[in-house]
């Protein structure tokens, strides 16, 4: 055996991943001039207290053909790179990054440094005096620093490599971005231990994507994971030395490949790399791209797929998503029974397979005597770590069923006579691959509809007969005695029963607002008394309380929402706290803080000066009247928010309270969703969930009435929001003929009737001359409005369609009105059904 030490002599420890190299011959500084973007006097270098404004009247904007721009701060000496104010959407930008690009005529955005918080226009970046790089918003907010706040630092650089360097007096490094990777290498860039590349969400959401895949160095080698409670290996590359070794170990991204290295061994690499980059994917694919300046070429291109070569498409965690099978070339479907028509796993989206699947009846462990399994044959898993070796399947399959949290049995046979093995028991299941080997097999644990938890119930039981006696009286004085006495010490007893929960409920709610993740402050009282003049100045007031305009000391303006005394109240806070408290999207309004004190509960959230969406949209209400393409950004911003909910938070957030009221405006008239009082948060592989009705009648989607929903309530909700906005007034309207009280009806008369220009907002005479481009927008509002929620699309398609990027499904029902529902909940404008009132409406 070698000693461990002899490690650290040899030069490297190289991994070759399988693919086929090709010799790159084009560095980055010999693009031909007549491809190089021009650099309108762009300087290489910054000094110290120098700011930066991303606007246009400071910087000036480049426009790309696929409608990406940038404002330009430094460029590197060869021109390869270039580093500023980053927008994907051109000239219709609200969010921005601080980012470096690869390649200025086809830019690749390779480091970001407010990846997770977008900035918008206005916003500043500031080389201070106090040695630091300061990323403010808009507002003046701080986003990012670069945190070196008593080092000496002269100015600024980028390097030839895409590296952003704070340097000293001496032309010392003091910080680089390198030691912030994000989900991209560059040639020449080193991955250290403790670092780890993150993919973003999607080519068009910067956000981390921290509930996928990571990839990282330790001292053993280097790990791809998918996240997970632990995070699961699905690849791994180990080096020599051993789990004492504590040597400090790099790869280093060069000429398409990683290698592997020790500090001791530290080799001389070439100066000039081959213009590429290596990114980390949503999908968890390692893919190398090579950017091709030859005549007729499409620019950058995916040259190399680190990983795949090794393990298959197949074997990705999420390639078929969770409780998925993959088989063949990538062929995704769900667990079936054995059983026919008795299928417990179904399809997150039809027309994606490869979004996973979910269980028909979910987990619960209140029941766990009616757990089972589904056996799937000839499986494997992506990692596999024995919980219990050399048993046989039947001890296997009961330890899953005797722990809850337990999500399947993985039993790998370990020897020919199939009777021994090894088992695996996961809490979390992702993707599974067919293969064809007769050793694998898969229990998947399902919840058994058919309970047998009424059968052995007890009967009744006849009484006895009590014969009558002379002392009858007595014992009826008696028992009512005794019965008086025995309620009174009940009475007595439940009441200090009540106040021992109730200040026990008290103390849970302070401890668990206190380890709620990302909530940024908690508030005084009285200071926020203070900011508010003593709750002087009332924005507007709804059904769980009232909001106030306040100002910090920092000279912050902020909205203060004072829960009143009313039975939810406990309810709507923590609900609101755990929803929003810990993510941050630029359409959903940020709750910057809370205050818990006594019977208090405050909300403090960042100030929207032009209020809610219904001051500005309904005749009679509204202050001004709103032009068409402030209507759609408007609607294009619910939708991203919404899509963010659903789709892009380690939970789906359902927010069921979808409503002009709850969509407040900045001053630029950027849309946030805002008000999180009902939402109803579930697990990414839960398909639906059952809750009480709560909501606003008018926006309730007819699944309500089964009280089991998804997700696709808020998109019937948003459906009608866009109605409104397109038609100018609200969804029910007392003070128009009868025939005309329920828009819904009247949308439907007037698809009837190809009249749907009629019903255009009259009161805007923009919306009148664009009449034809809100009709076409009237069929998004459709599709929303089908009342099967499985017709409806998810926000992340109407974003495609709103952008352009498809078009709206042709085969749809323009049966909206479901007259018996309207009837159920609305009745003379007032609710007869037991509805959660909305937590707040009204100007903010």
């Amino acid at each position: 055996m070698i000693a461990p030490w002899i490690s650290s002599l040899f030069f490297s420890f190289f991994f070759i991943f399988s693919f086929n190299r090709r010799q790159f011959a084009i560095a980055s500084s010999s693009l031909p001039p007549s491809e190089r973007a021009p650099v309108y006097g762009i300087p290489t270098t910054a000094n110290r207290s120098t700011s930066w404004i991303n606007d246009e009247s400071s910087l000036s904007s480049i426009s790309f053909p696929d409608g990406s721009m940038y404002r330009a701060i430094l460029r590197d000496e060869t021109n390869s790179s270039i580093c500023g104010f980053f927008c994907i959407q051109g000239a219709s930008c609200t969010s921005y990054l601080f980012a470096i690009l690869l390649n200025r005529h086809d830019p690749v955005v390779i480091w970001s440094a407010n990846r997770d918080y977008p900035i918008r226009n206005g916003a500043i970046l500031n080389l201070t005096a106090a040695n630091e790089l300061v990323l403010y918003d808009v507002d003046g907010s701080k986003v990012w620093a670069t945190n070196t706040t008593g080092k000496s630092i002269a100015g600024m650089k980028l390097n030839d490599n895409g590296n952003l360097v704070l340097f000293d007096g001496d032309n010392s490094m003091v910080w680089q971005s390198f030691d912030h990777p994000t989900d991209c290498l560059v040639a020449g860039q080193k991955l250290f231990q403790g670092q780890k590349l993150i993919p973003s969400v999607s080519s068009t959401n910067w956000a981390a994507q921290k509930d996928s895949y990571s990839l990282q160095v330790t001292n053993k080698g280097l790990f791809a994971y998918v996240e997970s409670n632990p995070p699961l290996v699905y690849y791994r590359h180990l080096v020599n030395g051993t789990d004492t070794d504590k040597q400090t170990r790099y790869v280093e991204f060069f000429n398409g490949n990683l290698s592997f290295f020790n500090f001791s061994t530290e080799p001389s690499l070439p100066k000039k790399f081959p213009l590429q980059y290596m990114k980390l994917m949503p999908n968890g694919h390692l893919t190398v791209f090579e950017y091709d300046s030859s005549v007729g070429s499409v620019g950058w291109m995916a040259v190399a797929d680190l990983l795949t070569g090794d393990l298959g498409e197949c074997f990705y965690p999420l390639a078929c998503g969770r409780n998925g099978i993959c088989s063949g070339n990538q062929e995704c479907s769900c667990p079936r029974s054995s059983f026919p028509g008795m299928d417990s796993f179904r399809a997150v989206n039809d027309s994606e397979p490869n979004m996973g699947c979910s269980q028909v009846t979910p987990l619960t462990c209140n029941a766990t005597q009616n757990h089972t399994f589904i056996e799937i044959k000839n499986v494997k898993y992506f990692t596999y770590t024995v919980d219990i070796e050399n048993v046989d399947l039947g001890t296997c399959t009961q330890a899953c069923l005797n722990n809850c949290s337990c999500k399947a049995a993985l039993f790998e046979y370990g020897d020919p006579s199939h009777s021994n093995g090894n088992c695996y028991l996961p809490t979390e299941l992702f993707t599974m691959t067919k293969v064809n080997v007769e050793n694998a097999i898969v229990y998947i644990k399902i919840q058994n509809e058919r309970s047998n938890t009424w059968a052995n119930l007890s009967q009744p039981q006849p009484h006895d007969s009590v014969p009558k006696t002379k002392n009858q009286v007595k014992t009826v004085v008696g028992s009512i005695i005794g019965s008086f006495v025995l309620l009174l010490i009940v009475v007595i007893g439940f009441t200090k029963l009540r106040d021992k929960k109730k200040k026990t409920n008290t103390q849970m709610e302070e401890e668990f607002l206190d380890q709620v993740p990302g909530m940024p402050t908690r508030f005084s009282y009285e200071e926020l008394k203070t900011a508010t003049g003593k709750f002087s100045k009332k924005l507007g007031e709804g059904g769980f309380g009232s909001v106030f305009e306040g100002t910090l000391r920092d000279g912050s303006m902020i909205a203060v929402k004072c829960l009143e005394s009313l039975v939810h109240v406990k309810k709507s806070f923590l609900a609101e706290v755990e929803s929003i408290g810990s993510i941050h999207h630029v359409n959903l309004v940020q709750l910057r803080g809370f205050c818990a004190w006594r019977s208090q509960r405050l909300l403090v959230y960042e100030f929207m000066s032009n209020g809610s969406l219904d001051q500005w949209i309904y005749h009679g209400d509204r202050k001004h009247v709103l032009k068409w393409d402030s209507r759609k950004k408007i609607i294009l911003d619910i939708s991203k928010g919404l899509a963010y909910l659903h789709e892009e938070c380690r939970q789906k957030i359902i927010h069921l309270d979808i409503k002009p009221q709850n969509i407040l405006l900045d001053e630029h008239f950027n849309a946030k969703v805002s008000d999180f009082g009902l939402a109803k948060l579930m697990d990414r592989d839960q398909s639906q969930v059952r809750t009480r009705m709560r909501g606003t009648p008018g926006y309730l989607a007819p699944e309500w009435l089964g009280s089991v929903i998804t997700e696709k309530v808020d998109v019937y909700s948003f459906g009608i929001v866009l109605l409104e906005i397109l038609c100018g007034r609200k969804n029910f309207d007392k003070s128009l003929p009868e025939e005309n009280w329920h828009l819904l009806r009247v949308f439907e008369r007037c698809w009837e009737h190809g009249t749907l220009l009629s019903i255009v907002d009259r009161y805007s005479e923009d919306m009148q001359i664009h009449g034809t481009e809100v009709v076409e927008m009237m069929k998004v509002a459709s599709w929303c409005l089908q009342t099967d929620f499985r017709k409806r699309p998810s926000m992340s398609v109407v974003i495609k369609v709103l952008t352009g990027v498809i078009n709206v499904e042709s085969n749809l029902d323009y049966k909206f009105s479901y007259t018996s529902q309207q009837k159920t909940t609305v009745k003379h404008g007032k609710t007869s059904l037991p509805l959660l009132p909305s937590i707040l409406s009204g100007p903010r």
